[in-house]
């Protein structure tokens, strides 16, 4: 199942984001606080669980990460594997970003989290812009 984010433009330079999002402990800016609960974090990796008890682990994919693609993939204590690109495009003096979802789920999953994983990600990639607004 594939997911995009609707594109979200930010005022930040691409390696301003790239230094954000390679740190693990700033995805509590993005995340709906009033959806999530047992926040941990540490550099390189965040769990924390959803509405619906849900746990999510994220972890930064190092290897796969370039100034213009954040990777991030599902640590083992989430559902189901998956992975998430976070794109960044500079345009003129603010950057362009997005986050792509690939996850390995069952016809009967995709029906159930579909829309509050695309929910889920719209308000990440607002919270992003949000967020370099307000430190400005």
């Amino acid at each position: 199942m594939k997911i995009t984010s609707q594109p979200s433009q930010v005022n930040a330079s691409i390696s301003q984001l790239n230094n954000f999002l390679c740190d693990c402990h700033n995805y509590i800016y993005l995340l709906p606080q009033d959806q999530i609960s047992e926040w941990k974090a540490e550099a390189e990796w965040c769990s924390f669980k959803v509405q619906g008890g849900i746990i999510i682990t994220l972890v930064l994919d190092k290897e796969n990460t370039t100034d213009h693609t954040i990777k991030l993939k599902s640590g083992e204590k989430s559902p189901f594997p998956f992975q998430l690109t976070i794109n960044l495009k500079e345009i003129n003096d603010i950057t362009e970003g997005y986050i792509i979802f690939d996850g390995d789920v069952n016809v009967f999953l995709k029906m159930m989290i579909e829309r509050p994983l695309t929910n889920l990600f719209n308000t990440m990639t607002g919270n992003l812009k949000l967020h370099f607004q307000a430190s400005n």
